[in-house]
This record gives structure tokens, sequence and C-alpha cells, in this order.
């Protein structure tokens, strides 16, 4: 199969195949415990290695990565910041409320549930989370000795 890009997607293409090889591989460690997944890095190493094709220079991943785009940050740089940014807002309720929810229900009663119910339990808890983060952001959150303090309306919630 042959596929045919002008140098507009071919600069996309590797763009999104950075991106792809950064969210399978940067958490990772390399080491013999926590391996790259190769075959991404290949994937990634022989589209990158096109480059001169397209009228690039042969470090073009390097420059991809590096060159300064909108307020100082390359482009990919400013997408990893857009993603987790958006990642941090959406786990905070998400967490908690499953924490709320395993707290609340136990494994017992979690297995007599339908689907339905577990889905309308589990936002139940998910819910308040969402709008104390969306009203608030973090700035009520505490970490103490004996938990998170939680009070006011969303305590409330909890408690039903």
């Amino acid at each position: 199969m042959k596929i045919n890009l002008t140098k507009k997607q071919y600069e996309a293409l590797v763009k999104a195949v950075y991106l792809g090889n950064w969210m399978a591989n940067a958490h990772r460690t390399g080491r013999p415990n926590d391996p790259h997944k190769k075959e991404y890095n290949e994937i990634a190493d022989y589209i990158y290695s096109l480059s001169t094709e397209f009228g690039l220079p042969d470090n073009y991943e390097y420059e991809v990565e590096f060159s300064d785009g909108p307020y100082g940050t390359s482009e990919v740089e400013g997408l990893h910041e857009e993603y987790d940014e958006d990642s941090f807002w959406s786990e905070i309720p998400e967490r908690l409320g499953t924490r709320d929810f395993l707290k609340k229900y136990s494994k017992k009663e979690r297995e007599k549930m339908t689907e339905e119910e577990h889905f309308i339990k589990m936002q139940e808890c998910i819910i308040p989370w969402e709008e104390e983060i969306d009203d608030n952001g973090i700035d009520r959150l505490e970490i103490k000795e004996d938990g998170i303090k939680v009070e006011g309306e969303l305590l409330d919630l909890l408690k039903k």
C-alpha cells in the first residue's frame, strides 16, 4: 500500500505520531520492569525518517518538539499541556466520586446492582464532585489526617 501525502499533511502526521508515541511512552521509564512500547517508537522513527522526502531537515521531529510556537512553547508541547490540564480536572471528580461510591456501597450491594443502577449510583457520587470542582476548583479541598475535609452542600449530597 502506498499513501500519498502533501508536505502539510506529512507535517501534521509527524505531530500526530509524536503525540501518539508520547501518549504511549512518556510515562514509562524504559527500564526492564517498565519498558517503552517498542512498536510506537519504531513507527515514529520510520515516519520521522521520511522528512527529507518532503524537503524537511532529517531531524524534523526535534523541530516539532522544541520549536517555539505561541507562548514560547512548541505546538505539541502546548497540546500536551492542554491534555494534562483537561485530564487533571476530569480525573478529580471521577476518582473522588468512585472512592465515595466504593465507601458508600459494600461489595455485596454493588454485586446486586444492575448495570443501570450501578451507573446511576456512581453518577450520584461523581456529580457533586463535578459541581464542586466547576464552582470552586481545588480551593476547598484539604488533605487531613483522617481524609478530605468536605463541608456544606457537598457533604449533604454525599450523605444521601
